[in-house]
């Protein structure tokens, strides 16, 4: 009797420290119409059974600018983030967007810090470079807080899920179909994991040439 209540006592006390007792974990695996890895691949988890998305707070988020390149290529995060776009190029950028989830411009700048951008509201958001037209990232910003990006082993993992029946999906900036398509349901005991894997087909790569930069100008 008295482990019982000691055990009672040590799953509230986690209840209280981190809101979950008994989380469940969530892997996924991605892998193209060969049958290889998918790195970059978003995984989303949404609640199921009718239950509301937890509150959760958004973070501050960052996408370098490093060698000519935004880094990481594809950043998901929760929607009400504010995302900083560093310089660690010793040369001029200039950032923007056209998407509809969140249109922005960050005019020339270096060796200075550019203010951050509010992204308030859920989609994809592409970013370019007007100097560098090779440039290119993908922000994935979520409305729901259970996500994660695969490595190269096209693999990532969701912790902390509380247990019930999910929808989960998929998104990459290369897939073919709709992101909705993707979707799977899958139930989650508490304490528990489960897997799910995608096969999805990815479009060939499109993007302009790196040029060839000499040292004369000041914006290259």
């Amino acid at each position: 009797m008295a482990g019982s209540i000691r055990t009672t006592c040590l799953c509230l006390s986690m209840l209280l420290a981190t809101g979950a007792c008994g989380a469940s974990e969530l892997q996924a695996f991605v892998k193209d119409q060969d049958g290889k890895p998918v790195i970059d691949a978003v995984v989303l988890a949404t609640p199921g059974d009718g239950a509301s998305l937890p509150r959760a707070k958004p973070k501050d988020e960052i996408i370098d600018q490093i060698d000519k390149e935004f880094v990481p290529h594809v950043k998901p995060v929760l929607v009400g983030s504010l995302v900083h776009f560093p310089n660690k190029d010793n040369i001029r950028h200039h950032v923007y967007s056209f998407s509809p989830a969140r249109k922005f411009e960050l005019p020339l700048y270096s060796g200075r810090t550019a203010a951050p951008v509010l992204f308030d509201k859920p989609g994809v958001v592409i970013l370019g470079c007007n100097i560098h037209d090779w440039m290119l990232g993908y922000i994935y910003v979520s409305n729901t807080p259970f996500f994660a990006k695969t490595g190269a082993a096209g693999k990532a993992s969701i912790s902390d899920l509380p247990a019930g029946e999910y929808s989960v999906r998929v998104w990459h900036p290369r897939m073919e179909g709709a992101e909705e398509k993707t979707s799977r349901s899958v139930a989650l005991a508490a304490g528990g994991s489960a897997g799910v894997e995608w096969q999805v087909t990815l479009k060939p790569e499109l993007r302009i040439p790196r040029a060839s930069i000499g040292h004369g100008s000041s914006y290259h």
